[in-house]
């Protein structure tokens, strides 16, 4: 017999809470210009209790080709990666509608 999700009630094959939840997200990415001149891409608005922030950070630094870090539920990113992260959201299920450029 197949699993049950405690929260929707359908088998795991089936749940869609993963998909709401994203669904409900308002996520920003905006360029912050740290000491020295230096540029942090920031994302912010992902609940840490739907998205492992430290997992979908490492993805989108190795997709980005950057360094970077998850703390105080933000993404910090090192350099200008706004278009790119926005993409790799997109391709990762979040609606395109719910990402804010700045």
């Amino acid at each position: 017999m197949a699993e049950i999700c405690p929260i929707c009630g359908l088998p795991k094959d089936l749940c869609v809470c993963e998909e709401i939840s994203k669904e409900q997200q308002r996520i920003r990415i905006r360029l912050e210009t740290r000491k020295w001149g230096k540029q942090m891409t920031v994302i912010d608005g992902i609940d840490p209790k739907e998205v492992k922030l430290s997992r979908l950070a490492q993805k989108l630094k190795t997709r980005c080709a950057c360094g970077g870090t998850a703390k105080n539920n933000q993404i910090l990113l090192q350099g200008d990666h706004r278009e790119r992260v926005k993409e790799i959201l997109i391709e990762m299920g979040f609606p395109e509608e719910n990402i804010e450029v700045q």
